[in-house]
């Protein structure tokens, strides 16, 4: 099995665009988007989206996202409070998202590696070194500082 993922942070405000939130934090983002840009109407994006991501092979999801959180831990609660202000100016809740995005098999993805790390252990496949994954208690401390949602989008690819 090839599997392609992922992970990225983001606040998304309807109102306030990437510019300015860089500017409230002090951080730069690993990528932006602009509310509209792609289509006029309806909206698309339909929000303006600040976003630190890792996209970096042979980490399994933990490890991408604690690249993440270890980069924006010591920001975490002036991105609770932003996060906080970007729900009240918009109206609704969900400006802040953790996000995972997981593709089986897509072309490009990473193979499954049946190599033993242990002599006298044979690997079977559908042992996949990237699937499966968990949030250790640093990242759980991170999203209920930075009031962020988890969002796990998992697709087969074609």
């Amino acid at each position: 099995m090839l599997i392609s993922q992922y992970a990225y942070f983001q606040l998304a405000s309807v109102r306030v665009t990437a510019a300015e939130i860089t500017a409230r934090l002090g951080i730069d983002p690993d990528e932006v988007s602009v509310r509209g840009s792609r289509l006029a109407q309806p909206p698309r994006p339909a929000t303006h989206r600040w976003q630190v991501v890792c996209r970096e092979p042979g980490l399994t999801v933990d490890e991408q996202i604690k690249h993440i959180v270890d980069r924006l831990s010591p920001h975490a609660e002036r991105i609770g409070a932003l996060a906080a202000e970007l729900d009240r100016i918009d109206g609704e809740p969900g400006a802040s998202v953790l996000q995972v995005v997981r593709v089986f098999e897509h072309p490009d993805g990473e193979q499954e590696d049946l190599t033993s790390p242990v002599e006298d252990f044979e690997k079977l496949p559908g042992q996949h070194q990237l699937l499966g994954w968990r949030l250790d208690s640093q990242t759980l401390e991170f999203l209920r500082l930075t009031r962020a949602e988890l969002d796990v989008d998992e697709y087969a690819y074609g």
